[in-house]
C-alpha cells in the first residue's frame, strides 16, 4: 500500500540519518520545522524585544548560509579574510567575530579573531604610510582627535605600547586609528603588540556575545530550552562581561585624559619657558641699543 511504503521510507530515512550534536550542526541545521505563522502570531510588544528579534532574523540566516556554503575549514579562512580586509575599507568586523565565537568557540574562535584582526591592523598601517600627507590634511578637520592620536607617538617603546593598547580598549574607532596613527612618530612594533594586547578583551567579549546569540537563537526557534543552571550561568556571565567592559572603557578613557592633560601642561610649560627666555634676552638687547660709544 502506498501509505505504508511512504511511512516505511520516512522511518528508514530518520534511522539512517547521522545524528550530530556539535555546535556547528546545531547552528546550521534546525532540528524542528519552522512555521511562518508562528513567527507572525508571536506577540512583540516591547521595542527592545522587537529589535533583538530583528537582529536574530537577520544574523542567523546569514550565518547559516555562510556555515553551510563553506564548511568549517573554509569558513575559518573566510572569517580570517573578512577580519583582515573589512578594516581596510572601514567596515565593522563585529559580525565576523560573532560568527567565529558561535561556531568555533573560545579556543579556535579566539585564534581566528586574533589572526584576522592582527592582519586587519597591519594592512591599514602599511597603506596609510603611502598616503601619509593626505591623512595628515584630513585629520586637520578634527584637531582634538588628532591631538589625542599624536599622544600615541610620543615617548619610549613601552609608552607607545601602553597608549596603543588603551586606544584599542577605549571607544575610539580603531578602523580610523589604524590609518591615522601613521602621521605620528609611532614605531611599528609597539603599534603591533599594543594593538594585539588591546584586542584580547574585545575578542573574548565578541566570542561570549556570539555564543549567547547562538543560544538565544536556538531558544527563539525552539531548538533548545534553557535550564535553570544555564539561565543563571548566562545572567552571571553577562553581568561579568558588562562590568568588565565598562571598567576597561572607563580606565582607558581616564588614562588617555590624564595623558592628554599632561601633554597640554607640558606644551604650556614649554611655551612659558620660551617666553621667559625671550624676556630675559630683552634687557640685554635694550642695553645694547642704549649703550653709547666711549668716545665722542
Amino acid at each position: 500500500m502506498p501509505d505504508l511504503n511512504e511511512a516505511k521510507k520516512d522511518t528508514e530515512h530518520n534511522v539512517t540519518q547521522p545524528k550530530e550534536d556539535n555546535e556547528y550542526v546545531r547552528l546550521v541545521i534546525s532540528s524542528e520545522p519552522r512555521t511562518l505563522d508562528a513567527d507572525i502570531l508571536r506577540p512583540r510588544s516591547q521595542p527592545r524585544i522587537r529589535s533583538f528579534n530583528w537582529w536574530i532574523k537577520v544574523l542567523v540566516p546569514m550565518m547559516q548560509w555562510e556555515a553551510t556554503a563553506f564548511g568549517r575549514p573554509v569558513l575559518a579562512l573566510v572569517l580570517v579574510a573578512s577580519l583582515a580586509l573589512f578594516p581596510v575599507f572601514l567596515i565593522p568586523s563585529g559580525p565576523s567575530m560573532w560568527l567565529a565565537g558561535m561556531i568555533f568557540g573560545y579556543g579556535l574562535g579566539f585564534f581566528i579573531i586574533m589572526v584576522g584582526t592582527t592582519i586587519g591592523m597591519v594592512l591599514p598601517y602599511m597603506i596609510g604610510l603611502l598616503f601619509r600627507e593626505q591623512i595628515h590634511q584630513w585629520l586637520k578637520r578634527w584637531p582634538q582627535k588628532a591631538a589625542m592620536i599624536r599622544l600615541a607617538g610620543e615617548g619610549s617603546w613601552l609608552y607607545q605600547f601602553r597608549v596603543v593598547a588603551l586606544f584599542r580598549v577605549s571607544p575610539f574607532p580603531y578602523t580610523i586609528f589604524n590609518y591615522a596613527i601613521v602621521v605620528t612618530s609611532m614605531r611599528f612594533w609597539p603599534y603591533l603588540w599594543g594593538s594585539v594586547a588591546g584586542m584580547v578583551p574585545e575578542a573574548y567579549l565578541y566570542i561570549y556575545s556570539g555564543r549567547l546569540i547562538r543560544t538565544l537563537a536556538d531558544v527563539q526557534y525552539g531548538n533548545h530550552q534553557l535550564t535553570a543552571v544555564e539561565i543563571i550561568y548566562n545572567v552571571i556571565s553577562m553581568i561579568i562581561a558588562i562590568v568588565t567592559t565598562v571598567a576597561f572603557t572607563i580606565y582607558a578613557k581616564r588614562t588617555l585624559n590624564e595623558l592628554e592633560s599632561a601633554e597640554r601642561n607640558r606644551a604650556e610649560s614649554s611655551v612659558a619657558d620660551h617666553r621667559t627666555a625671550e624676556l630675559e634676552k630683552l634687557p640685554l638687547e635694550q642695553h645694547k641699543h642704549l649703550n653709547f660709544p666711549s668716545s665722542v
